[in-house]
């Protein structure tokens, strides 16, 4: 069960993240984040409101919001800055660099999992899982060279460092995903941590973009802001409920998850056109090629 939740949830992350470049285009990164985390706040606003004065309009239902006390908000808070943190270093990113570059940079993530495992945990990588790793930088390099004919230079450009820490905290996010979703309701978890995301992001508006609005790119409403958070929220609540599930293992469920890239890069290439897709392409086969290998190394 919690396998197809994980294939559900990739499914829709790669449309979250052609209507994210689609809004984002030209557009304020600020105001288009801060009004993706209020209308994902909002569509959680009725649960927790029926829960929490005892009205009991999903009680026995999977979309109950179980009631906590302030650790439990704590470790919700918590993830609510690790995701923040991800969202504007990826917002920065995907709104100036190709989403057929930005997507197999992400599909990369489970890399970087095995590489904090080595650094903190001092685990051992076997044979197969050396395999993967590999065949993903190898496959970096043949993105920084495709990057390199339209002007984007792997080593020097902010944006690609915005899109590397976007993975870091989303790797971050990750591995404390499993951790809390092990002791908290799934429900109670992503709907009080967009409550959290909108109060968060309405701070960083007001300091960050809201007095230099006039010296900034405008804001322009797009109804494809709307489909960002439609598409993101059913993603993680099959997200959230696969991690709940006793046997769900974070490793295979965050690879899974990568393969979203599959649905972008497609509309990448047949939607919005982007340029050298076939060489690009040949380093996303690799980077799949390579999630194959770390796959069956970890289980």
């Amino acid at each position: 069960m919690w396998l197809i939740l994980a294939f559900g949830s990739a499914m829709l992350l790669g449309f979250y993240d052609v209507f994210k470049k689609q809004a984002l285009n030209g557009n304020a990164v600020v105001p288009v984040l801060t009004l993706n985390t209020l209308l994902g706040a909002l569509i959680f606003v009725p649960f927790i409101l029926s829960s929490s004065l005892g009205w009991g309009w999903f009680e026995g239902t999977m979309f109950h919001v179980a009631a906590g006390g302030w650790r439990e908000h704590g470790l919700v808070v918590l993830k609510s800055f690790i995701v923040i943190g991800s969202w504007l270093f990826g917002y920065f990113g995907l709104k100036h660099l190709p989403i057929t570059i930005v997507g197999p940079i992400n599909a990369t993530r489970p890399v970087l999992v095995l590489l904090g495992a080595m650094l903190i945990f001092g685990e051992r990588l076997n044979l197969c899982q050396w395999a993967g790793m590999i065949l993903a930088m190898i496959a970096l390099v043949m993105l920084s060279r495709s990057g390199r004919k339209e002007g984007i230079d792997f080593v020097h450009n902010k944006w690609i460092f915005c899109v590397a820490m976007a993975a870091v905290f989303g790797v971050v996010s990750a591995l404390y995903d499993r951790y809390i979703m092990r002791r908290l309701d799934p429900m109670f978890v992503q709907a009080w941590c967009n409550l959290y995301l909108s109060a968060i992001m309405l701070v960083v508006l007001m300091i960050m973009w809201y007095p230099r609005r006039s010296k900034s790119t405008p804001f322009q409403w797009r109804w494809t802001i709307v489909g960002v958070s439609l598409f993101l929220t059913v993603a993680d609540f099959l997200y959230f409920f696969s991690l709940s599930q006793p046997d769900a293992m974070i490793s295979v469920v965050s690879m899974i998850r990568r393969s979203n890239v599959l649905v972008s890069f497609v509309c990448g290439a047949l939607w919005l056109h982007e340029k050298n897709v076939r060489s690009k392409a040949l380093g996303l086969l690799i980077i799949l090629v390579g999630m194959i290998f770390l796959y069956f190394g970890s289980k």
